[in-house]
């Protein structure tokens, strides 16, 4: 079976080192293998949507020497799949109307210790057997039964999530219509045949309910491989809503050379002012993932050569 790997941004503003790290990565997989790479835009959540964000990180991954593998797909366009999906989980009594809202969540929550260290709220179950407040607009989450999912992460290693008891019954449709990122990734990657998902370990407790979406929907589950993380000299993830420079296009082949770098794939030095194929073919050809192995983030260091990340 060929190789299929992909890299799913979201527009919400321009891309930035963190992404790009996700998308060397996952492009260094796939081209290795002699396999496909496909490139997908995220832009389900058309509230926090930056428009024009798009178009700016498709320009960015090809100035930078990306080559993806056929069209691109758009979120967007997939609603009517994602609404099979969810009606096919009704109708098989796998899903469930819920009338709850956030604040009576929150009031609801213990300080237990969780596996992960997320702010999302533990479903406790109220409206498994209807509606507490059938006159509100519904969310539709997912039936999750008690018991340990097993995945098997190519750089993370093997653990075991309950979900029930991390999360419990997760959404899959929001009661503002808008169906939910762990449905439409699963459909999505099944419609595009992805066998890899090589990703950033920000995105490793996502993966228990996507492997239990894959398995209640008969859907092959995919490899997984989480990436470290890139973070600032504070811990702190780099992403758009912490206001992340975006990627100096100006000098394509540093900002991939310093991924790389982050990476620990010791790019030489010389390379740096190389051409970008020629670092993509180093690249290519001397990616090793195990040099990652059980990193789950860093820090990456900037230097006034660098500018501000």
């Amino acid at each position: 079976m060929t190789y299929r790997g992909r890299f799913a941004p979201s527009p919400t503003g321009p891309l930035h080192f963190g992404s790009l790290v996700a998308a060397v990565g996952s492009y260094l997989y796939a081209r290795q293998a002699g396999g496909e790479w496909l490139l997908r835009i995220e832009d389900l959540d058309s509230p926090r949507e930056v428009p024009g964000s798009a178009d700016s990180i498709i320009r960015t991954l090809d100035t930078l020497g990306f080559e993806w593998t056929g069209s691109i797909l758009r979120q967007s366009s997939r609603r009517d799949a994602y609404e099979a999906a969810t009606q096919r989980l009704l109708n098989n009594e796998q899903a469930f109307h819920c009338s709850c809202t956030r604040s009576e969540l929150q009031a609801a929550q213990s300080s237990e210790v969780r596996l992960f260290d997320t702010d999302e709220l533990r479903y406790p179950g109220w409206c498994r057997l209807g509606p507490r407040a059938p006159e509100r607009k519904t969310a539709v989450r997912l039936f999750v039964t008690r018991g340990e999912t097993a995945v098997t992460d190519l750089l993370q290693g093997r653990f075991t999530v309950d979900v029930s008891a991390e999360v419990g019954d997760f959404v899959i449709r929001r009661r503002d219509g808008l169906h939910a990122y762990q449905l439409a990734v699963v459909i999505d990657d099944a419609f595009q045949g992805i066998t890899a998902v090589v990703r950033g370990a920000d995105l490793l407790h996502s993966t228990p309910r996507q492997v239990i979406l894959h398995r209640m929907l008969n859907l092959v589950v995919p490899d997984y491989a989480h990436l470290p993380v890139v973070t600032d000299a504070n811990g702190i993830k780099l992403s758009k809503s912490a206001g992340a420079a975006a990627i100096d296009i100006d000098r394509p082949t540093g900002e991939v050379w310093r991924a790389l770098e982050f990476l620990q794939q010791a790019p030489p030095p010389e390379l740096r002012r190389a051409g970008l194929a020629t670092l993509w073919e180093w690249a290519i050809k001397h990616w090793q993932p195990k040099r990652l192995n059980g990193q789950r983030q860093a820090t990456i260091r900037v230097g006034r050569e660098d500018g501000l990340i």
